[in-house]
């Protein structure tokens, strides 16, 4: 009985030990930490909304957002208020450096362009992306986005060969292809009048679709394009789980949904880890060119697996389930960002009609009707400034999200540990005090000197990101949008359809929630 009895009252004593654990577990985290770091912030003179438990700001975040996406916009690029309400109202009440709350984590909003550059130089490390949802590690799980520290540096250098200049003029018979069949599909819609009514949002999806799974996988481009359609309904199964609210664990409850995001996620990975094999063996056996951007993939990291010169080290190449994942990545952030991107350059050009035509004299000047070249589509100066200013007002991504692993010091601020940071791209795109009182006006002549003379400020116009971390693919977005324009430009003209509503949002980029229709007119 007495041994019974120790048991009985070490079990007590555990039991009330773990409890006591978990309460103070769950104090620390949901209020003696959050109102630390918010009386560190605030002692530094950073302002911002009061933290509220658990929640922080996600009521007004929803009520804002709710409330400007249910009604359209007139044909103004004063976008702002309708697509990142939350953010704007922040910055306006508090300044360009606040503080909001992500639930119990402070995120600070930065909109100062030389604290921006500091951050994103990274010089000391400290900074980067938040931790990763479990929901979106089903779409990539390693990918050069998503990975950090020695194997991000591993995956960006042998990723880095396959997006040089020569690289991407190989790459041109992908880009020609696959725009010279849109255009025709386009031909067959047009009614005896020569015009027909299309959605550009759902044709230039399929466009830069077409465009990458050639380029990704040249000869296997219809497998590739049958994994990139599967992948575009786990993104929408993925994004839909995202929109409730999270529960620890839910996802694998096998509901009909979770059980169709884990068939299409080991579908995908089978199919692509076949392309790769077969790839893998024909390029041994000499039997293909490495001319797409898995061979190149795999030809660079089987170099980068070879001993180096100076030490004899290895550096090693890529798994096999790390090339899966890139593949992945290419997708994720090829395909989506410049379908969003096409799709807003065609709707200010149906808005300012006399830039498209301007833009034509231009492509039939350098290029004629004929199909174009790398050559010629990189003499297209006006062309070029219309992207740039595009870019400028309806950036695919509309903030970086980055967060503080140590403290660091950055400007006059120091940042502890623990801090989400948001750089709110499309806010300082249309800052007044940046770009002028015109900033929310639609001038390409802004980039007439390029770039780095658009604004005073050498950071205040950052779409592809900025740093070590600036988007790898920029280039081969760059080409691939000058080859679409070109070619729709030398067989279109085109106006916004009466049924078009001015409604950009976001979901993960920035799009138009209501779909661009567009009346086409062949030439």
């Amino acid at each position: 009985m007495e041994t019974l009895s120790y048991v009985l009252n070490f079990l007590a004593l555990s039991s009330l030990f773990l409890l006591l654990y978990g309460v103070a577990k769950a104090l620390y985290t949901i209020w003696l930490r959050p109102k630390w770091l918010e009386r560190n912030l605030k002692r530094q003179g950073i302002r911002g909304t009061p933290y509220n438990p658990l929640v922080g700001d996600m009521k007004e975040f929803v009520r804002l957002i709710t409330e400007a996406w249910s009604k359209p916009l007139s044909l103004t690029h004063q976008i702002v208020p309708r697509v990142d309400p939350f953010t704007l109202t922040t910055v306006q009440k508090y300044g360009s450096i606040s503080m909001c709350w992500m639930g119990t984590t402070p995120r600070l909003i930065i909109k100062d362009p030389e604290l921006i550059k500091q951050i994103l130089s990274n010089k000391l490390g400290h900074f980067s992306k938040p931790p990763i949802s479990p929901l979106i590690r089903v779409l990539n799980r390693s990918g050069l986005t998503i990975l950090d520290g020695e194997d991000w540096a591993r995956h960006r250098r042998i990723i880095n060969p396959a997006f040089h200049l020569e690289r991407l003029k190989e790459m041109v018979p992908a880009f020609t292809v696959s725009c010279g069949k849109m255009i025709e599909e386009w031909k067959k819609m047009v009614n005896e009048q020569g015009t027909c009514e299309a959605d550009m949002w759902i044709e230039l999806q399929k466009l830069t679709a077409d465009v990458i799974s050639r380029a990704a996988f040249g000869s296997s481009y219809e497998e590739g394009k049958k994994i990139f359609e599967l992948q575009k309904e786990l993104i929408k199964l993925t994004l839909e789980a995202m929109q409730g609210i999270y529960i620890p664990g839910f996802r694998f409850v096998p509901t009909r949904k979770n059980r169709r995001r884990t068939k299409l996620d080991k579908e995908i990975t089978s199919m692509l880890r076949k392309i790769i094999e077969n790839k893998m063996d024909s390029m041994k056996t000499g039997r293909t060119k490495v001319d797409d951007l898995l061979g190149l993939l795999l030809q660079s990291s089987n170099q980068n697996s070879l001993p180096e010169h100076a030490s004899g080290n290895k550096s090693p190449g890529m798994t096999l389930e790390e090339v899966i994942e890139e593949c992945k990545q290419f997708y994720l952030a090829g395909q989506e960002t410049t379908s969003t991107w096409l799709t807003w350059t065609v709707i200010v050009l149906a808005i300012h009609p006399e830039w498209q035509e301007k833009a034509r004299q231009e492509v039939l000047e350098l290029c004629g009707k004929k199909q174009p070249d790398f050559e010629c589509i990189s003499h297209l100066k006006i062309v070029t400034m219309i992207l740039n200013e595009v870019l400028r007002l309806y950036p695919p991504v509309i903030a970086q999200y980055l967060h503080a692993y140590n403290e660091t010091k950055i400007g006059h601020i120091t940042i502890p540990a623990g801090v989400d940071l948001n750089l709110p791209t499309l806010l300082i795109h249309h800052d007044h005090e940046l770009w002028g009182e015109d900033a929310e006006e639609f001038k390409p002549d802004r980039f007439a000197e390029g770039v780095a003379k658009a604004c005073k400020e050498q950071l205040a116009f950052f779409p592809f990101g900025w740093g070590p971390r600036t988007c790898i693919g920029q280039s081969f977005a760059m080409t691939e949008a000058k080859f679409a324009l070109t070619m729709i430009l030398q067989h279109f003209s085109w106006e916004l359809s009466p049924s078009y509503a001015h409604t950009p949002y976001t979901v993960m980029t920035l799009q138009p929630q209501h779909g661009a229709q567009i009346s086409l007119h062949q030439l």
